[in-house]
């Protein structure tokens, strides 16, 4: 899978993986919006928080 996305809150840790920037992104936003702690990780390795997500979809 091209990206990774984690969220975790509390104890609970949820992870997602997709081939599309624009389907994780648009998941790891909404997640986010509702309280997580989200990370998403490119297929290079590279971390991108919240405030980076449109720079993903601009790559």
């Amino acid at each position: 899978m091209a990206y990774k996305m984690v969220a975790e809150r509390d104890n609970e840790k949820y992870s997602f993986a997709r081939e599309s920037r624009l389907l994780i992104v648009a998941k790891a936003k909404v997640w986010a919006s509702e309280g997580w702690r989200v990370v998403i990780t490119d297929q290079d390795g590279k971390a991108y928080a919240p405030p980076e997500f449109d720079r993903l979809l601009a790559a």
